[in-house]
């Protein structure tokens, strides 16, 4: 999908692909909200602290986001281009935009979310009632990192308080909707409990 960006290339907006790949990449990478990612500005963006500061978001809290050295480098290749397109307000700028430096409207990301899928022949089941939406991009994002977490031997339990406080849920029970058991996570889940409860049996 994220190469199937480069659909969206066109002289008239020379940075509409970058920036939607980069919107892709952040969605990913960070899981935050698509209205929290189009809300960014450049001055939300400290790239050398690796933060993001995400104000009003669903619950009007602001919260603190960091991102590793991988989402640094493309945000920050990203924002040097950026910075050549219009900045209306200074660094109080958009930190994605339009050609014109403007906010990019919500609805005119998805339908160009629609155009990049469809290149990347991205579909769901053919009894879903609905295609892939953005929104999905975090649940995808949440879903890797719970595998990865097993994966890896770590306390999920443990660390799912964490991983409520990065997305900014108000509780446990609104991250785990999100967590929907996919066959790859139903895999590692039954391994960690195959290890745990016949421990003879099972060798890393």
């Amino acid at each position: 999908m994220i190469a199937a960006t480069e659909v969206l290339s066109t002289p008239k907006s020379p940075l509409q692909a970058l920036t939607f790949r980069t919107l892709l990449l952040l969605l990913y990478g960070s899981a935050i909200r698509i209205g929290e990612a189009l809300s960014l500005t450049l001055n939300d963006a400290d790239l050398k602290q690796a933060m993001l500061t995400v104000r009003n978001t669903k619950f009007y809290k602001s919260r603190l986001v960091p991102i590793g050295p991988n989402m640094t480098r493309v945000l920050s290749t990203y924002a040097t281009r950026r910075r050549k397109l219009p900045l209306p307000n200074g660094e109080a700028s958009m930190f994605f935009a339009s050609r014109t430096g403007n906010h990019l409207r919500y609805e005119a990301v998805v339908t160009l979310f629609q155009r990049v899928r469809r290149a990347a022949a991205l579909q769901r089941e053919v009894t879903a009632s609905y295609p892939p939406r953005l929104h999905d991009i975090r649940h995808t994002s949440c879903v890797h990192r719970l595998v990865s977490w097993y994966r890896t031997g770590a306390d999920v339990q443990k660390l799912l308080p964490r991983l409520s406080t990065y997305l900014g849920h108000a509780d446990l029970s609104s991250t785990q909707v999100y967590l929907t058991m996919t066959p790859e996570l139903m895999r590692e889940a039954s391994a960690r409990f195959e290890r745990y409860a016949h421990p003879e049996t099972c060798h890393d």
